[in-house]
């Protein structure tokens, strides 16, 4: 196939497909030879779906991000442009193929002179590439049209502002940290009135500069405290010698004592365990411990895990054979694999299905579901075949509802970026009338397969909440987050409810879904989650217990929908809550924070502090501005465990499931 080719195939299937309509968008991707812009190394994958490395350490924007930045630009033949962190130049030799002249500045001169011979090799006389601050724009070439920022800023920065033309359109990724970011279009519409829209969330590399994050970490971190996060040497003493004082020191967390913990609990009806990162063994296999506590000693019998509902009902499919028939299809298949397809994972079903062999009333055996809500596709196949197997007339009927989301039900991003874009009707009424028809006949369907009826149920509401969920996540992070974890408190209170007046559920989800949101950063943007939630409902009757590490190993990818790698863990930022307990000395322990040991302790760790935040993306490179927020840790969690050293989970692989039954949730 030609290189032609390539790229017109690339275009058809990555960037028109999902919804880019500007022709001459499209024209100009088509025109641009992306493999001139990579290193030779990477010239083979020059139009994958994928950003590339390039020189510095940097790399090439996907080529769908480029075309949707380039889109929402809404360029013009006669527009004057100005592109911040040119790279390899390939962004702006898209853009130049549109407007009559594009500035592109690139913060690396060793980049800004590769780009620029690319350029003219190419014969792109109206793009000309220079070194600098892009965050102080290029005043001697404004105003400008348009403003293409390709890197996440903490906000708009003033000066790119000003050099907006009067109709101008400025697109910048804008957030606190790199996961939290959003592409947000500034259109200028007087000399001081400003029009702001969210495109969605996404995910740059940090806009380094003058008005934008700052090159060294500290300084970084002082302008996003305001300039009041540093921790004095004195208080730093005075609150290590707190923690010291006030925890439970174990050797190893198999060692640690947990009937204290247990007797802070007491009769709490939801306890919330996190996790500092989705990819570390201590903090999974601790968790398991106290979870396996909580279920022996104090009759805890729904454990609900961070996990797709059709995915995580294969475990309890698993666990509880004679409740639950296990649902067709590969369990934890879609990215990231290792988050729950790990040793340590299994080994917590395991237990449970020895322990739940010898309940022997199945009321009282435990039962494991997931939360979150990606498996539009799954959850759609799940409720068809219910209504297939009770209802045939229903089920043609849902087909066709569902049909709506024809074909995008693979890649439903895909979805609500049309939808959002206004290229096509939302579904919103189909799922609904799904949804309503089914409870509408519930007592019909228990009568004929009452066992599968809540989950037929549950699988439809995922579908419902899934739908809007797609379709917000374009008008911006807050929405779609608060949706999201709004849908995962809704699932959790479902199940309780299923289990009756006596049921006790364990949530197992990242830190910064279990602490109370209004404790953290993500409160004063307006996001809550499902520990603020569990706290609001069940006030004193929700127990919540964070993690934290210094340093270590870490399952995790350098992008979304990258392949894992075992990445080495940074030791801990000098102003967070994680290096004081790091100056402990100790090898791990407990910190009760609601009702601490030491009466100063909450009050003195109650001023704000960094903490670390890794998910299933780690970027060491950028951690500052990637992964750590600031937070009140006494008033996030009730407790806090401490590892000081943490290795990465151990994924399974496919040798180590041969022979295991088909029935087994990790079978390939």
């Amino acid at each position: 196939m030609t290189r032609e080719a390539d790229r017109n195939r690339m275009v058809s299937r990555q960037i028109e497909n999902r919804g880019v309509r500007d022709e001459a968008v499209l024209e100009a991707m088509r025109s641009v030879p992306r493999e001139r812009f990579v290193p030779e190394a990477y010239a083979e994958f020059a139009y994958d779906d994928t950003p590339l490395p390039i020189e510095e350490g940097q790399t090439i924007s996907q080529p769908y991000i480029v075309a949707v930045m380039a889109e929402a630009l809404d360029l013009r033949p006669g527009d004057r442009v100005l592109e911040v962190g040119a790279g390899s130049g390939y962004a702006a030799a898209v853009i130049g193929q549109i407007a009559e002249h594009v500035y592109a500045i690139e913060r690396y001169r060793s980049l800004a002179r590769s780009a620029r011979v690319r350029i003219e090799a190419l014969g792109y006389g109206n793009v000309e590439i220079v070194a600098g601050d892009g965050t102080l724009g290029l005043p001697e070439h404004a105003p400008f049209d348009a403003i293409a920022v390709a890197a996440g800023g903490p906000e708009v920065p003033k000066p790119l502002l000003e050099q907006l033309a009067v109709g101008g359109r400025l697109v910048i990724p804008v957030g606190d940290e790199t996961r939290a970011q959003e592409l947000v279009r500034v259109t200028r519409l007087g000399e001081h009135e400003f029009e702001e829209t969210s495109l969605g969330r996404v995910q740059f590399v940090p806009l380094i500069g003058s008005a934008g994050w700052a090159l060294d970490g500290a300084s970084a971190a002082r302008h996003r405290a305001g300039g009041a996060l540093r921790i004095s040497e004195l208080d730093r003493s005075l609150l290590v010698s707190l923690v010291h004082d006030g925890c439970e020191p174990f050797g190893t967390f198999e060692q640690a004592d947990l009937g204290p913990l247990l007797e802070r609990i007491g009769d709490a009806r939801v306890v919330l365990i996190g996790e500092a990162s989705h990819g570390t063994s201590e903090f999974y296999r601790m968790r398991a411990r106290i979870t396996r506590e909580l279920i022996e000693r104090k009759g805890f019998n729904i454990v609900a895990i961070e996990g797709d509902w059709p995915d995580v009902a294969a475990i309890d499919a698993h666990v509880r054979p004679d409740v639950r028939r296990p649902p067709p299809g590969r369990a934890f298949s879609r990215f990231p694999t290792w988050m729950w397809r790990n040793e340590e994972t299994r080994e917590f079903v395991d237990w449970l299905y020895d322990y739940n062999t010898g309940v022997w009333d199945l009321a009282h055996q435990v039962a494991v579901y997931g939360l979150d809500l990606y498996s539009l596709g799954t959850s759609i196949d799940a409720v068809l075949d219910f209504l297939r197997s009770v209802d045939s007339e229903a089920a043609e009927i849902a087909r066709i509802r569902y049909g709506c989301f024809s074909p995008w039900e693979t890649d439903p991003a895909v979805y609500g970026r049309a939808v959002s874009a206004g290229r096509l009707e939302a579904c919103e009424d189909e799922v609904l009338a799904v949804l309503t028809d089914l409870l509408a006949r519930r007592v019909d369907y228990e009568r004929a397969d009452g066992a599968s009826v809540f989950d037929a149920e549950r699988n439809a509401t995922v579908v419902r909440e899934a739908e809007r969920y797609y379709r917000v996540m374009y008008r911006g992070s807050r929405e779609s987050w608060n949706l999201r974890d709004t849908h995962m408190f809704d699932v959790l209170q479902a199940t309780l409810a299923h289990r009756g007046d006596d049921a006790r559920a364990v949530v197992w989800a990242h830190n910064s879904h279990v602490g109370n949101a209004r404790a953290t950063e993500m409160g004063r943007r307006g996001e809550l989650n499902i520990g603020q939630l569990a706290k609001e409902a069940f006030q004193g009757d929700a127990y919540s217990i964070g993690f934290g590490t210094h340093e270590g190993t870490v399952a995790a990818a350098s992008n979304w929908g990258e392949p894992m790698q075992y990445m080495t863990i940074r030791p801990s930022h000098q102003d967070s809550y994680e290096r004081l307990c790091h100056d402990t000395g100790l090898a791990g322990f407990l910190l009760p924070l609601r009702d601490p040991a030491v009466p100063e302790l909450r009050e003195a760790l109650l001023e704000p502090h960094l903490e670390r935040a890794i998910g299933v993306i780690y970027r060491p490179e950028s951690e500052l501005v990637s992964h750590y927020f600031q937070a009140a840790l006494p008033a996030q969690f009730d407790e806090y465990v401490w590892i000081e050293t943490t290795d990465a989970v151990a994924p399974l692989e496919t040798e180590q499931l041969v022979g295991i039954p088909e029935t087994y949730p990790f079978a390939l």
